[in-house]
């Protein structure tokens, strides 16, 4: 039985170089691969400094392959990068939502399609610099398992990944906390030892959503409408619903004399619900497109703590089915800024159940 063969997904950053480092060591075949997503030339220009899958990801991903010599790709995945995140982020926001655009790539383009790639050239697996574990529970299901550093973990961004995907994915980082990856980048050589970690969307270097958006479908880009209040009461225009999420509080230019917020965007009518502090929580959402992972089904309510933000800490709740496609995640304490759009993902002990994506 010769070695198992294992595609690594390299960004030019430190964690998926790493990543190669460890699975070369403990014996794998490891080939690297960096996909290509950039749409056209002037955008890989703006992205030459930036981005997870610019030019400088390939010429730093190519360098750290060179080092630990292994063979080295640049596979294409433009067009699937186009249809299930691209155009997938700019109709989420014409629909008054806020996508997560990193949950999509990493189940279509990393996954679905990076997978089928690699299987296709005789892989046993891909693997990934994030900062996750995968376990299998002891009902035999695979489910992503926390890091090993709560301030890097990753696994908000993976609930969406299938059994198959699982089945062939590693992720050795995962056991890692960030510092010990950089120390092993460091004694290991890798040249991206100490590069910076990217903060933004990767298509949009500049972290400007709504111009992003212009551009795309300008055709189709509501035009400024009202700010309005709960009960209907006109505040004030508004730039387009595409500028605002919940939860905003900053670049509504509304003198109201106390703080407001992005309460909720009425994409029908073109309206910003605009409330106080208290008028951001709630204690219930609705969740559909739900993809089951260390649970196979949600035959009966079920205590779980659930994540609706990749920054948030997590509260406890109450999770029921109420239609095929549809779980109610009832909070104990309110959370702030539920958002239609966002992920909302459900952990027990640790462990991805499932999650799905926020309806209302």
């Amino acid at each position: 039985m010769g070695k198992k063969k294992v595609v690594v997904g390299m960004s030019g950053g430190v964690d998926s170089s790493v990543a190669a480092y460890l699975l070369k060591k403990q014996g794998y075949d490891v080939i690297g691969v960096t996909m290509q997503i950039w749409q056209d030339e002037a955008q890989e220009t703006r992205e030459e400094n930036g981005g997870c899958c610019g030019l400088s990801a390939v010429d730093d991903a190519r360098r750290v392959a060179q080092t630990l010599d292994i063979p080295y790709y640049v596979m294409n995945f433009k067009q699937e990068f186009k249809k299930n995140v691209i155009d997938y982020f700019v109709e989420e926001y014409l629909a008054g939502r806020t996508p997560n655009p990193c949950i999509a790539c990493n189940r279509y383009v990393k996954w679905e399609s990076l997978l089928k790639r690699s299987m296709e050239i005789g892989a046993d697996y891909i693997a990934t610099g994030h900062y996750a574990r995968i376990a299998v529970m002891p009902n035999g299901r695979y489910a992503i398992r926390n890091s090993v550093t709560a301030k890097k973990d990753q696994t908000y961004a993976l609930y969406n990944l299938t059994q198959a995907q699982l089945a062939h994915t590693l992720m050795p980082v995962g056991e890692y906390t960030k510092e010990e990856i950089r120390q092993i980048a460091d004694e290991a050589g890798l040249p991206v030892a100490h590069k910076p970690d990217s903060q933004e969307i990767c298509f949009i270097p500049d972290n400007d959503y709504a111009a992003f958006i212009d551009a795309a479908a300008a055709d189709r880009v509501p035009g400024p409408g009202s700010f309005v209040t709960k009960d209907g009461k006109v505040l004030g225009r508004h730039l387009g619903i595409t500028h605002y999420t919940v939860g905003q509080r900053k670049g509504l230019n509304l003198a109201m004399g106390h703080p407001v917020f992005v309460t909720q965007i009425k994409p029908e009518t073109d309206e910003v619900v605009i409330g106080g502090a208290e008028d951001v929580f709630g204690d219930t959402l609705f969740s559909s497109r739900i993809n089951y992972m260390g649970m196979a089904d949600l035959p009966a309510p079920r205590e779980v703590v659930a994540k609706i933000r990749y920054a948030h800490a997590g509260e406890r709740c109450t999770i029921e089915k109420t239609a095929e496609d549809v779980i109610k995640c009832t909070f104990h304490s309110p959370v702030r800024a539920i958002t239609p759009g966002q992920a909302v993902v459900f952990y027990e002990d640790g462990l991805v159940l499932g999650g799905g994506t926020i309806m209302r």
